[in-house]
């Protein structure tokens, strides 16, 4: 029996077990050819059960509802064709089995599970470690590299990545100076590894250190060739360093030529992908908040928004997309938005009671404050700021919904929420809110 790049079998021939490498490690590094490593794959063993779980992976990743059927077809496959494989490919075709039914806690165990007796395993690694984060659990995060980390070591594949997750855990735990030299030593393993180059991205952007951010996106930039969609999320990154130092020109023009170029290959592969609708939207709202006229920018997402009413598989897209309808005046849209939000949240996914309980004020939140409803917007919001976590996504990214909460505080003239959201903020952001561009006047009129 073969054995992957790891040392663990599979149960396949030698040529899908090495088309199979070269797919894990594609996905890895977060490349644009990674669905052609696996389409070599499956044609070197069209019975290879753990290349369907692959298969079904991939569709999840999307967070997309028009893909789960192609995760199941997956799903169907690689039950059916790790019947007589070993018990780890028996075992993820359990956790794709899971994700498709939309059990993300029974999927998360069940690559914990895989971990505990093959801490190696990598793939079951990273999809954990992406999980926890669209789950708003960092913790969760660090545990899981954290016990594997000991079974690792740098001439193994894959080490560089281990260290990126390491670096981004931590750095969404706060852990800065743990976060720091695990991002810059992923990087220096493989100056290619975005995830590594995004974790300290991170870092810098709660530091405050925004040239320093800027130089290090920019002196990695030819390292890119070849990468998915995330290359917009580093766009995206650098956009941010340019807004704190007040550059808006810059942003737009990254908006354009970058992190939303519709011209792109990889925006008209996926121009709804949902990491790069809340690059937009939450910019174009950042924007509009610096007084920055964003012209028709709006409209291009709502177009989107409209055709994907329903799909609730990521929470933390949905105010995006609201944000979107709300912007353009697409009322009876957000109005069949909710709606189906809140049909979705009676159901018993994982993601369900999230979206129940905590997408929905968000969203009808976002929508009051752009009606002026301002008042409303922060009685919808105020008893959820401390769960908005479990939507996911980052510090740096739920920055928006706070900021979002933090206009219609001021708008409203609530100075008491107002000084709450200030104080929130500033227990979790090592630069206090006077010196962060989207706080400091609400900082400089509330708090003495």
């Amino acid at each position: 029996m073969p054995h992957d790049t790891h040392g663990l079998p599979i149960t396949t021939c030698a040529e899908a077990g090495a088309a199979f490498d070269r797919t894990v490690l594609a996905y890895l590094k977060y490349r644009a050819d990674t669905p052609e490593h696996l389409k070599q794959t499956l044609a070197a063993d069209p019975d290879f059960g753990l290349a369907y779980c692959l298969k079904g992976y991939f569709a999840m990743l999307s967070y997309k509802q028009a893909n789960v059927p192609v995760a199941a077809e997956a799903a169907r496959a690689a039950r059916a064709h790790t019947a007589k494989a070993t018990a780890r490919e028996r075992a993820h075709a359990a956790a794709l089995d899971a994700w498709v039914a939309g059990d993300l806690d029974r999927t998360l165990a069940v690559w914990e599970e895989i971990l505990a007796d093959h801490p190696t395993d990598v793939l079951a690694l990273r999809l954990a470690h992406f999980n926890n984060f669209w789950l708003g659990r960092p913790r969760a995060m660090a545990a899981s590299v954290e016990r594997v980390l000991p079974q690792w070591g740098r001439a193994l594949p894959g080490y560089g990545t281990l260290l990126a997750c390491r670096a981004f855990a931590l750095e969404e735990c706060g852990d800065y100076a743990g976060a720091e030299p695990a991002g810059r030593a992923a990087v220096a393993i493989d100056p290619g590894d975005v995830w590594g180059t995004h974790a300290v991205a991170h870092i810098m952007e709660m530091q405050g250190r925004h040239a320093e951010g800027i130089a290090w996106l920019d002196q990695l930039e030819r390292h890119w060739v070849g990468g998915n969609n995330l290359l917009h999320h580093l766009w995206w990154h650098r956009a941010l360093f340019h807004l704190e130092r007040d550059e808006t020109g810059e942003v737009l023009a990254l908006y354009d030529r970058r992190f939303r170029d519709l011209t792109s290959a990889l925006t008209q592969a996926q121009p709804d992908l949902y990491i790069d609708v809340q690059n937009a939207a939450s910019m174009l709202f950042r924007l509009e908040r610096r007084g920055v006229d964003v012209g028709d920018r709006w409209s291009e997402i709502a177009d989107k928004a409209e055709p994907r009413i329903g799909d609730c598989l990521s929470a933390f897209t949905l105010p995006h997309w609201m944000m979107a309808l709300a912007a353009t005046g697409r009322d009876a849209a957000a109005a069949r938005m909710l709606a189906a939000m809140r049909a979705f949240g009676r159901g018993r996914e994982t993601v369900a009671a999230i979206v129940r309980e905590i997408a929905v004020p968000v969203c009808e939140a976002v929508l009051a404050h752009r009606r002026g409803a301002a008042a409303r917007a922060v009685a919808l919001m105020r008893p959820v700021l401390d769960g908005m976590h479990r939507l996911g996504g980052s510090h740096a990214q739920q920055d928006v919904l706070e900021q979002l909460f933090l206009d219609a505080a001021m708008k409203a003239d609530r100075s008491d929420d107002v000084r709450r959201l200030l104080a929130r903020v500033a227990a979790r952001h090592p630069v206090p809110p006077h010196e962060r561009i989207g706080y400091a006047a609400a900082a400089k009129l509330y708090l003495h």
